[in-house]
């Protein structure tokens, strides 16, 4: 017989089963990989998808240790780049480390989005507030933190901060739509394949 729990368990987040959660952990591992730093299978004509990596593993998967596995690889990516002399000492001064609450922010607006997540319209509404309101969040651990502590601006103010809000915001908030807008539609995209090509289960007798 046709299995009707197909539709509701594919549609769900986190991903569900025993293959999609590594497929889906190993997809965001290369992602990170390939669009961070500059380094020998670096991807130069994509930005950076380091923030929608950490949304995307609180969306997708379960296990909390991959957040701390993603903040791992992305410090292993950047102190490699250092000692390589591909990116500047002020990319790892003490701010650095306000990275971490800003991907903690990311990670955890995933687990949140998680339990929202719907696929209709009021379903994408949150999901676009959820995006709108992380961003702010995480730019102003990370952006804060680079420019009120890393030593490069000599005379760091909040004014001048809230410029910088102004004008990385809506590249930030594009970016990060643009990479989990994409990984939503081909989550989806499987979801429909599933209903309509659905497995075939033989009952016992």
């Amino acid at each position: 017989m046709i299995d009707n729990s197909v539709s509701r368990s594919t549609a769900a987040f986190p991903l569900q089963g025993a293959a999609a959660p590594w497929i889906a952990g190993i997809a965001l591992a290369m992602l990170m990989i390939c669009t961070r730093g500059q380094h020998v299978v670096s991807v130069n004509a994509l930005p950076s998808a380091s923030w929608a990596v950490f949304f995307l593993a609180g969306l997708m998967l379960r296990p909390a240790w991959i957040f701390a596995a993603l903040f791992a690889l992305a410090s292993l990516l950047d102190f490699g780049s250092l000692a390589a002399g591909t990116i500047g000492q002020w990319c790892v001064s003490p701010a650095y480390w306000a990275l971490l609450p800003a991907y903690a922010s990311l990670w955890l607006a995933g687990r949140l989005q998680a339990r929202w997540h719907a696929p209709d319209l009021a379903g994408l509404v949150r999901l676009v507030l959820v995006l709108a309101t992380v961003v702010l969040v995480a730019y102003v651990f990370s952006g804060g933190g680079f420019y009120f502590f890393s030593g490069r601006y000599p005379a760091p103010t909040l004014v001048d901060f809230g410029a910088r809000i102004v004008h990385y915001y809506p590249q930030k908030l594009g970016t990060l739509a643009g990479y989990v807008g994409v990984a939503v539609t081909v989550h989806s995209l499987a979801c429909w394949i599933a209903v309509r090509h659905p497995r075939h289960q033989v009952s016992g007798a």
